[in-house]
């Protein structure tokens, strides 16, 4: 896969460099903050070969890659300034005041934590790699090598305070090496062995509580959000020639003592009673909690809201070096992988079978989203199984107290993690949520239909279905199946069912009687809705976008009425086709769910006119 090109497109249709904000990524998304939503493009990054999906939540737009996301997130950096140490979001322009306080908090909690979680699993591995070879006497952890390897497993957590202050200090806008700078004081040696020594201290003859804060969460993130108010007071107030050193030094003067004073001591009071209420909650019923657990953590997944679990997670290894939350959503990841492996085995088609195939291998490995939206919540059912079988698995690691030593993603490589009081119990959970919602899906979640929209057989759906509407051919060429493009996102029919034409004529005319729902500014593609609710696309060529509109001539706009033979766009055949461009034009409904079936034309060459798709109800 070309990841530059992707990149670039992903870019071009969230509105430009100038349009984002900011972008992270986590195991499967790009996640852009946007100066103006609006200038987004939805339908057109869905529609891009390499996307799976498009979503938006807590003020971000999400654009699902898969696991190949680090890779065009690399891409994009090397042709924007988006990706380096550059302006954080605040600095790029005026502060998002878009959605409601869950959103914020949200957007917040997910900026701050998702850069660090592939530390926080690579160290979490090491712990648990280096645990089974003491286990098993093959490394004694008096060892030289044992205790480096230790060292280098237990540095992100030891040191998370400082790790937290850079991207927290990225998130809220302040300057990051004063923020790593008041981190430091926090795990200072000499703070540290006072505390050790039960010393009292005082600051300006104010009583300092000392704690112990490596490992800590809260109380950095405290700090670092009053900085970023103060930094930013500061610089408007001292003079351009001075602000470079008097800022920073004045922040370190204040910022330090009244984390030692405030900040600390209320972060960990809050620490303290997240942990103690979690437990209490937990305590009630682990069976209960499991269920819930393993149920739903897919659907909080989908709407963005398991962003405000990860610092409780975070919070509770911090607190008792273990965690039983990132334990329990360990069957609801493998469920959602054995549901695309149910459709895998029952599918003879092999679009589906080339999707499922690869989302129940990534599934495997703890990625779901591409389980979540190339299979299972695209056709429903097998989402449904899924979410129960990750019920029972998660009941049955609740009973059994299984608890993770870090917080990584859960799957068959980040087993070493879960080594320890209620391991077996916890193999036993994702070894039932995968094998019953395999099982389940085969037997009752999916059928071939499905995939072509339908309840009933096509030869069925022939015989008695009523048609809803005649669409004709808007070009003149020569046809060729859906599924043998070269772009995936039709191929594959997740955008529809449809045909595609090779044009012998630059003319695009309209289908049927209806209204421009879309008509893009670069007039490669086009998106009608008919008097009857039939939603056509008309995309013009592949790749076709990056011409910017050269050698198309838009003949229509957006809201326009328009009847069956109308000329709808002019474009230059052969000029795009010297320029290296596909011409191949798919036409697809695009609400193919809505019918039975969507019958195509047996021709091989149309003319303007001739019948080409219908729609039964």
């Amino acid at each position: 896969m070309d990841y530059q090109k992707l990149a670039k497109e992903i870019l071009a249709n969230v509105g430009g460099e100038e349009n984002v904000r900011s972008v992270v990524h986590c195991a499967t998304r790009l996640r852009f903050k946007l100066v103006n939503k609006e200038k987004a493009d939805k339908k057109q990054i869905e529609s891009i070969s390499g996307v799976i999906s498009v979503v938006e939540n807590a003020g971000q737009l999400q654009v699902i890659i898969g696991n190949t996301v680090g890779d065009v997130y690399k891409a994009l950096g090397s042709f924007t300034k988006l990706t380096d140490d550059g302006d954080s979001e605040i600095a790029k322009g005026t502060k998002d005041s878009d959605g409601n306080f869950l959103s914020k908090a949200i957007d917040v909690i997910s900026g701050i934590f998702t850069p660090i979680l592939g530390a926080l699993a690579g160290g979490g591995m090491l712990k648990g790699l280096l645990m089974i070879l003491t286990t098993f006497g093959w490394l004694t952890e008096s060892s030289g090598t044992y205790q480096i390897l230790y060292a280098a497993a237990d540095s992100v957590f030891y040191f998370l305070p400082l790790i937290l202050a850079y991207t927290a200090a990225r998130k809220f806008g302040a300057n990051p090496p004063v923020a790593i700078a008041a981190a430091g004081a926090l795990v200072y040696p000499t703070m540290i062995n006072l505390f050790n020594e039960g010393a009292h201290i005082t600051f300006l003859q104010i009583p300092v509580v000392l704690m112990s804060y490596s490992f800590s969460v809260i109380p950095i993130i405290l700090a670092v959000w009053f900085l970023s108010i103060l930094e930013r007071f500061l610089n408007s107030k001292i003079h351009e020639a001075a602000k470079t050193f008097l800022t920073p030094m004045i922040c370190l003067m204040l910022i330090v003592p009244l984390t030692f004073l405030a900040f600390g001591p209320l972060g960990t009071f809050i620490s303290q009673g997240l942990a103690s209420g979690y437990t209490f909650i937990y305590n009630l019923s682990p069976i209960v909690a499991g269920a819930f657990m393993g149920a739903f953590w897919q659907v909080l997944v989908i709407f963005g809201i398991h962003w405000g679990f990860v610092p409780i997670m975070i919070n509770n290894l911090s607190r008792y070096g273990r965690d039983t939350m990132i334990a329990m959503v360990g069957p609801s990841n493998f469920a959602q992988a054995g549901a695309s492996l149910g459709v895998f085995l029952k599918t003879k088609k092999p679009e589906v079978k080339a999707i499922a195939g690869s989302a129940a291998l990534t599934g495997f490995f703890g990625i779901t989203e591409p389980s979540i939206y190339g299979v299972t919540l695209k056709y429903k059912k097998p989402f449904v199984i899924a979410s129960i079988a990750g019920a029972i698995g998660g009941a049955i690691v609740g009973a059994a107290g299984s608890s993770g030593a870090a917080n990584a993603i859960p799957g068959i490589l980040t087993l070493p993690i879960f080594i320890g009081k209620g391991f077996v119990g916890f193999i036993l959970g994702i070894a039932v949520a995968y094998i019953l919602s395999a099982i389940g899906t085969y037997f009752f979640g999916y059928k071939d239909e499905m995939a072509d929209g339908i309840a009933p057989t096509t030869k069925e759906a022939k015989e008695t279905g009523v048609e809803a509407e005649v669409i004709v051919s808007p070009i003149r060429g020569n046809i060729v199946p859906l599924n043998e493009v070269k772009d995936e996102a039709f191929s594959a029919g997740l955008l529809g069912k449809g045909v595609a034409i090779v044009p012998q004529e630059g003319k695009l005319i309209s289908p049927v009687n209806g209204t421009i729902e879309t008509a893009f500014p670069t007039g490669h593609a086009i998106g009608i809705r008919s008097d009857k609710g039939v939603e056509i696309l008309l995309h013009v060529g592949f790749d076709t976008v990056q011409l910017n509109g050269k050698y198309f001539k838009l003949l229509v706009a957006q809201g326009d009425r328009v009847l069956v033979g109308q000329a709808l766009l002019e474009f230059d055949l052969e000029a795009i086709k010297a320029d290296g461009y596909d011409i191949t034009t798919p036409i697809v409904v695009t609400n193919t769910d809505a019918y039975l079936d969507v019958l195509i034309s047996d021709q091989k060459t149309v003319n303007y006119e001739d019948t080409l798709l219908t729609p039964v109800l």
